[in-house]
């Protein structure tokens, strides 16, 4: 896929999200980014960069609305990157099981039915793309993490079954693994974390953008850990 493609991003609003759309349209691609929010200002956006707010993508309706007027305004789909998701701290023993509902919804659910949604349009399409953004605790949880964690495995199990299930309509499936990304929001949450290890989201999105190319034509099921060590971090 050359980035004269067409990529839609859900949670596109957030900080990873607007990362990876503007790295993809520096690179040429025209971007859709879906949101739960209100749309961020035009001004902030490169030209070629649409925004789709307001946007319920645990409700196929709403999904499948978005899509369509997505692939419209964009001439098609070729990609499609599973970003929307959030986070919540929440022992098992606790009171309610409210994170372990919030967690599957925001983080599964909504790449599932995005990703439904997108299929139509990415089967029009010569090497078409899924991206979903997993994270490194899907592979080992510490206390108040099961739900949260819990919730990234299926993405990667999502990712495993949706590879083999449309390798043979030449759509790859990929999964990106971050530890913690350096977002605004997480330094305000962890003030007195050590961030040397923590992921630039805009590191991170490049490596969407290597699945999103033709480079990555080989490579489908691959859930690939983005993480930075202390001694390289800068």
């Amino acid at each position: 896929m050359a980035f004269s493609s067409s990529i839609v991003i859900t949670g596109g609003f957030g900080a990873l999200g607007s990362a990876i759309g503007i790295a993809a349209a520096e690179a040429g691609a025209r971007v859709c980014l879906v949101g739960h929010g209100a749309a961020p200002a035009a001004a902030t956006l490169p030209a070629n960069v649409l925004c789709i707010g307001g946007v319920d993508l645990t409700d196929t309706q709403a999904a499948n609305a978005a899509l369509q007027q997505a692939a419209q305004a964009l001439g098609g789909v070729d990609a499609l990157v599973n970003v929307a998701g959030g986070f919540q701290w929440q022992t098992t023993s606790g009171d309610a099981f409210d994170a372990w509902d919030r967690m599957y919804s925001m983080n599964l659910k909504t790449a599932v039915v995005a990703s439904r949604a997108a299929l139509p349009w990415l089967r029009q399409r010569p090497a078409a793309r899924i991206v979903n953004v997993g994270a490194m605790a899907a592979l080992s949880a510490t206390a108040g993490m099961g739900a949260y964690a819990a919730s990234k495995a299926g993405v990667i199990k999502l990712t495993e079954a949706l590879a083999a299930e449309l390798a043979d309509e030449g759509i790859n499936v990929n999964a990106v693994l971050p530890s913690i990304i350096d977002t605004p929001q997480n330094r305000r949450d962890m003030p007195d974390a050590d961030t040397r290890n923590w992921v630039r989201a805009q590191d991170l999105a490049r490596v969407v953008l290597f699945f999103l190319g033709p480079d990555s034509a080989a490579v489908t099921g691959a859930a690939l850990p983005v993480t930075r060590s202390p001694r390289t971090a800068g």
